[in-house]
């Protein structure tokens, strides 16, 4: 017979294990909203990179994607076969001049409302409150600005 001064502590929990659990419920519904674009969230995030960047190198898509400069490679190929950008590139070896194509411009307009419609419906006012708080703290952490609800530092009450 256990009482209950007997039962093991409850775990404790790993910020990493939270977030990495978020970020796979967020890359599914991502995923699911994104795919009638056929798109996926690597594409729209390659596609993100060269509309901000233009004639971005394959080396620094690689490092902002962080994947291997053959799969952008790939992926900038697919996305050219698509019309979705262009790549002026003249050779092997020479800088590269890729940029988004009118069509690609489109598509990315009909993502971001799409990656709205997730951000609203996981992180927006009917979320689950712990989630809005969770939005809310990544966007004021990335826009420089406090957070909309009280935050408590460690250590106060």
């Amino acid at each position: 017979m256990s009482s209950e001064n007997d039962r093991p502590a409850a775990p404790t929990t790993s910020a990493s294990i939270v977030v990495l659990t978020l970020a796979r419920q967020v890359e599914a519904e991502l995923g699911a909203a994104l795919a009638p674009l056929d798109l996926t969230v690597s594409r729209l995030g390659l596609l993100g990179h060269i509309a901000a960047m233009p004639g971005v190198s394959f080396s620094e898509l690689a490092r902002m994607s962080g994947i291997t400069v053959q799969s952008v490679h790939a992926a900038v190929k697919a996305l050219a076969g698509a019309g979705l950008v262009r790549d002026h590139t003249a050779r092997a070896g020479s800088a590269s001049a890729i940029e988004v194509t009118p069509e690609g411009a489109r598509l990315m307009e009909r993502a971001r409302a799409a990656v709205a419609e997730v951000d609203e419906r996981l992180f927006g006012e009917s979320a689950d409150p712990i989630r809005r708080q969770v939005g809310d703290t990544i966007r004021a952490a990335f826009s420089g600005q406090v957070p909309s609800r009280e935050v408590r530092q460690p250590g106060t009450a």
